[in-house]
C-alpha cells in the first residue's frame, strides 16, 4: 500500500514507532512531520498547516496519523480525496490521563480533541490497554457535563479500536556485547526526570536503605530537562558513592551498555501509557521491580509487581537475595513485544482486517 503519514510531532517515541514501523512492513510510506517540540501548538494547528500541504497528493491508500492531528479539523480543511480514503491514528497517549506540571490546570480542550479525533477516524490502535481505558473513562465523564447535546454513542469509538503495542527492535540489544556484571546489584532508572515518573518515592527509599547498610549501586539514565524535580540534586550528593552514572546518555550504544550491566530496573511511576524502557531494559537482562497499577500489569506477571506501600520491602528483598533473572528467562518475558510478533498484526489493522 502507498500509506501518508503525518507526524507533528516526530520525535522520541513517536519517531521510534514510525521508524521501526517503516523498517519492518513492505508498504511504502510518505512523511509528512514537524519537529517534536510545541506540542500544544502541534495539536492545534498542525491539521490546518498539514491539509495546505495535500492538495494534488491523491495516491494514497490510506492516511496514519498520531494524537497530535486533529483529524475531524484535517478532514474538514483537506481536499476531498481524504473523505474517500481511511484515515487510522495510532493513540501513544491521550490527553484524558496525560500528567500536567505540578501547578497547572488540565486543558480539557486537548482532551476534546482526541475524542473527536476518534470520532472522525475510521480505525483506531491504542498502545495499551491502560490508555485505552483512561481514554474511554475521560470521553465518558467529560461528555457527561455536556448532558443536554447527546453525543454519539461511545461504543462507535469501541467498535473501531483495538489495542496495538508498539513493536520494538531488540536486535540492538540482542547483538550487543555480554555483560560483565559485578557482584553488587546494580539499579537502573532510565525514565525521565519529572514529577510523573516519581523520583521521591524512589530515591527517598535508597536513602532509607544506605542508612540500613544495604550494597547496591546505581545508573541514572532518562532524559532531564532545565525544569526538574530537586530530589535529583540531592540524590547526587548524598548517593554520590553508590552512582556509577547519573545524566542522560545521547549515545545509543552507550545506553545499551548500562542496561546490560544492570541486575534490576524499578519503576516508581504515578503514569505510564506503556513503558519502552522497562521493556528494553528488561530485554538487555534486568529485573524488573514494576507498580501493580498503569500498563504494568498487562505486560509483565504479578511476580514483578508491588501493591503500593511495598516499594521498599520488595526492592531491599530484591537486592539482597540476589535471585535476579537469567538473560533467557528476560528474552521469554519481552519476545511478544518484538517486531516479529507484531508485524502481522500491524499489517491486518493497516488493511483493516483487524
Amino acid at each position: 500500500m502507498n500509506i501518508l503519514v503525518l507526524e507533528p510531532y516526530y520525535g522520541g517515541s513517536h519517531k521510534a514507532f514510525l521508524d521501526q514501523l517503516t523498517r519492518k512492513l513492505p508498504d511504502n510510506f510518505h512523511f509528512l512531520t514537524l519537529p517534536a517540540r510545541k506540542w500544544k501548538w502541534r495539536m492545534r494547528l498542525s491539521a490546518p498547516y498539514f491539509a495546505t500541504h495535500l492538495a494534488g497528493m491523491n495516491k494514497f491508500d490510506l492516511v496514519l496519523c498520531s494524537t497530535f492531528v486533529d483529524v475531524a479539523a484535517l478532514r474538514g480543511c483537506g481536499p476531498k480525496w481524504l473523505s474517500r480514503i481511511p484515515v487510522l491514528t495510532y493513540f501513544h497517549e491521550n490527553q484524558f490521563a496525560y500528567p500536567v506540571q505540578v501547578k497547572d490546570k488540565r486543558d480539557f480542550h486537548f482532551a476534546l480533541t482526541n475524542y473527536t479525533t476518534a470520532l472522525a477516524s475510521d480505525r483506531l490502535a491504542f498502545n495499551s490497554s491502560y490508555n485505552y481505558q483512561t481514554f474511554m473513562d475521560g470521553c465518558r465523564g467529560i461528555l457527561n457535563k455536556a448532558a443536554d447535546m447527546p453525543m454519539p454513542d461511545l461504543d462507535k469509538i469501541r467498535q473501531k479500536s483495538i489495542i496495538l503495542h508498539p513493536g520494538l527492535d531488540f536486535s540492538p540489544v540482542d547483538h550487543s556485547p555480554a555483560p560483565l556484571k559485578k557482584n553488587i546489584p546494580l539499579i537502573i532508572w532510565n525514565h525521565r526526570w519529572e514529577h510523573d515518573k516519581n523520583p521521591e518515592l524512589f530515591f527517598t527509599t535508597l536513602f532509607q536503605l544506605e542508612n540500613e547498610g544495604v550494597k547496591f549501586e546505581l545508573a541514572i539514565l532518562g532524559q532531564s530537562f532545565k525544569r526538574q524535580p530537586k530530589i535529583f540534586a540531592l540524590a547526587e550528593k548524598k548517593l554520590q558513592s553508590r552512582i556509577r552514572h547519573f545524566g542522560f546518555v545521547k549515545s545509543r550504544d552507550e545506553y545499551i551498555h548500562w542496561l546490560r550491566q544492570g541486575h534490576v530496573v524499578v519503576s516508581t511511576a504515578t503514569h505510564e501509557f506503556y513503558g519502552i524502557s522497562i521493556i528494553e531494559a528488561v530485554r538487555a537482562g534486568c529485573t524488573p521491580l514494576l507498580p501493580d497499577k498503569l500498563s504494568y500489569p498487562e505486560l509483565f506477571p504479578p511476580d514483578f509487581l508491588y501493591q503500593r506501600n511495598q516499594f521498599s520491602q520488595r526492592l531491599k528483598h530484591l537486592l539482597t537475595a540476589g535471585r535476579f533473572s537469567s538473560q533467557r528467562q528476560c528474552r521469554e518475558l519481552t519476545e511478544r513485544f518484538s517486531w516479529d510478533n507484531l508485524q502481522d498484526s500491524y499489517t491486518a489493522w493497516l488493511q483493516g482486517k483487524q
